[in-house]
Parts: C-alpha cells; structure tokens; sequence
C-alpha cells in the first residue's frame, strides 16, 4: 500500500488520523507481540509510563519472564550500517522527564508516530522532543515515524538538539522515519542513528528497533501500515 496523505482531501476531513493512528500503533504492537520479540517482552500500544508519558508503541521487558513473546530466540535480522553516530555524552543541564515503570516492567525501546498536534506550535514540538530525547537518555532505544503533511516542522533535529548534538541531516523530504539506538561502543556512549525518508504514493521501508545492544528488530512499517489501511477500510 503506498504511503496516503492522511492530512489533505479526499481522505481529510472524511477519515479521522486518529483512529488511524490508534490502530496502525496496535497493528505494529501485534506484529511485536506475534513473533518477533524474544520470550520475556511484551509490546503494548497507546501505553501510559506515569501521568505526563504516552507512548504509542511500547516494548516492555517483564523481570518476572513468561510467555512474553512467542519468539524462542532474539530475531536474526542484521540492521543496515546507521545513517550518523552520535556522542552520548548527554548535556548536564538537560531536564527529562521521570518514567515510571508498571507492575515492575521495564521500558525497552517506544515507537512514536508523530500526530498534527506534535508540531502545532513551538512548546508542542519542544514537549515532544524532551519526551523523545527522554528514552535516549535512559538508555531506550526510539522509532520516530512522521507521515504528518499539515504541519512542517523538524522533531528529528529537535530531539538531537536537545542532546547537545548537531541534528544528522535527514534525506531531503519532510516526511521520514528516523530509529536511534543508545549503545556503549568501545567504552564510550554513542547513539546509533538510522534515517530514511518517506514519500506521498510510495512503499514505507523497514526501520530497526533495538532492545538492546545485541538485537534489533525489524518493524515492516510497509506491512503493519497496509493492515492498518485494511482494517479501517482505506483505499
């Protein structure tokens, strides 16, 4: 299914963003849940991490282990050489917010699928970023995905900004993905940073989401977007 302007006519204002956006979260969430996470983690959409975090697609890892995933053993999938690496030595001034942790679950990686709202206004996009960046410094990987055509506006530079960093330059269209990986390489903090981007009418690709050092996952953006688009019965 190639990428749909969800933002301008004849889709808006007929078709709610949304509910497109509430089941494209729980269509990814399945496919982590459904096989590609190893035993002992669970995905869980539209998920609260304390009363000021929503993540839209969380993967948690449960110390008290289970049927977690039906995976036996981490995904073999070998993700492309990143786009940029970053230093990770974080600036000491940065204020994050707090996350709290359900039940003893551990936040492991989030996927954020960017919404008009996020890029309304400059305390919107500054809100966003400091929640992106948040993960970051914890030491959780992020997938950032922006289709958004209604609004322009630069969360991938926000959020590296934010860090302390130079924002990697992203390909030359406003809409991308965009997966950040916090990793210890050689005894140094590092950000691995993957970016891609996206186009109106074309297939969305397949981005990385670590869960830690030693494994990433494959999210089939292109896959979990065509069963959404199914579900709620777009063309």
């Amino acid at each position: 299914m190639p990428l749909l302007d969800h933002f301008h006519a004849p889709l808006s204002p007929r078709r709610s963003w949304e509910s497109f956006h509430s089941t494209w979260a729980g269509v990814i969430a399945d496919a982590l849940n459904g096989g590609l996470l190893p035993e002992g983690y669970f995905a869980e959409e539209l998920t609260h991490s304390g009363p000021r975090v929503e993540i839209d697609v969380a993967t948690m890892r449960d110390p008290a282990g289970g049927r977690g995933g039906t995976a036996t053993l981490p995904c073999k999938y070998a993700p492309p050489a990143p786009s940029h690496v970053l230093a990770g030595a974080f600036p000491t001034g940065f204020e994050g917010l707090g996350f709290q942790d359900e039940g003893g679950a551990r936040l492991g990686a989030a996927i954020e699928l960017v919404s008009p709202a996020n890029k309304d206004r400059p305390s919107h996009r500054r809100a966003f970023a400091i929640k992106c960046a948040s993960y970051l410094v914890r030491g959780v990987a992020l997938l950032l995905v922006d289709v958004v055509t209604s609004r322009s506006a630069d969360l991938h530079g926000e959020i590296v900004g934010l860090l302390g960093q130079s924002a990697p330059l992203l390909p030359p269209s406003p809409l991308y993905a965009s997966a950040f990986r916090p990793i210890v390489r050689e005894g140094e903090e590092r950000i691995d940073v993957w970016t891609q981007g996206l186009a109106l009418g074309r297939p969305l690709p397949t981005m990385p989401l670590a869960l830690h050092a030693g494994t990433c996952l494959p999210i089939e953006l292109e896959e979990t977007y065509t069963e959404a688009c199914r579900r709620r019965r777009l063309p």
